[in-house]
């Protein structure tokens, strides 16, 4: 399997009771040395209207958003298939959902 690389959407399998969903990959590509992990947001149609559920809209995807507070590390072996990719717009977008989520600040 091609690496994941920051900005894919992947579906992705997230155990039983998350099940099978898409995911945008936010971590960046593990090297030979590095444990074959990958962070990701996951994506979801159950809209709850929270501050953390970012919107980007995607062609390849059912209306929804990404959910910042969702965040997850698995090994890249859940990954099934790559539905594509956003733009880094978009990715900085869910990135600054993240850093709020996490209390980070980012500068100007």
């Amino acid at each position: 399997m091609k690496a994941p690389l920051r900005g894919e959407v992947w579906m992705v399998d997230l155990g039983l009771a998350a099940k099978v969903r898409p995911c945008l990959v936010l971590s960046v590509p593990a090297e030979e040395s590095d444990r074959s992990l990958v962070t990701l947001i996951p994506h979801t149609t159950s809209l709850r209207q929270s501050r953390f559920e970012v919107v980007v809209p995607i062609r390849f995807l059912r209306p929804g958003a990404f959910d910042a507070q969702g965040i997850i590390t698995v090994p890249t072996v859940r990954l099934i298939n790559r539905l594509g990719a956003l733009s880094s717009e978009q990715v900085r977008a869910v990135a600054k959902g993240v850093c709020t989520w996490l209390g980070i600040s980012i500068g100007a």
